[in-house]
């Protein structure tokens, strides 16, 4: 079966570092692009960062460009996402999606995403 799992989140002061993973099964990981989404409580999901099938090309939303990294590790099937310079507003449930267009058919898979808290 298809699973999509993040793991890596917690509670982290301002200023402060997380590294997230999400570890995908099921699929043929390396034909897939990858993102990270984040939606906080009572707000809209949010398009974190996004990198290409062979992680050549990459792109941040602009609140966290130059502090967020996302990296995939196609032998591992598994996409990261470094977050440096923690703030509040990053406060959300993280959240890796996988997508393929096809010619039939297009293809997208969720995780059930992982709370990250930066509070002090």
């Amino acid at each position: 079966q298809v699973q999509l799992v993040e793991s890596g989140g917690g509670l982290v002061q301002p200023g402060g570092s997380l590294r997230l993973s999400c570890a995908a099964s099921g699929f043929t990981f390396s034909t897939y692009a990858l993102s990270w989404y984040r939606q906080a409580p009572g707000k809209e999901r949010e398009l974190v960062a996004v990198i290409t099938r062979a992680g050549g090309a990459t792109n941040y939303a602009d609140s966290v460009k130059g502090r967020f990294t996302i990296s995939r590790d196609n032998a591992k099937s598994t996409v990261y996402l470094q977050m440096n310079g923690l703030k509040p507003e990053d406060t959300a449930v993280y959240t890796c999606n996988a997508k393929k267009w096809g010619f039939l058919k297009d293809s997208e898979y969720w995780g059930q995403g992982t709370q990250v808290t930066v509070s002090s």
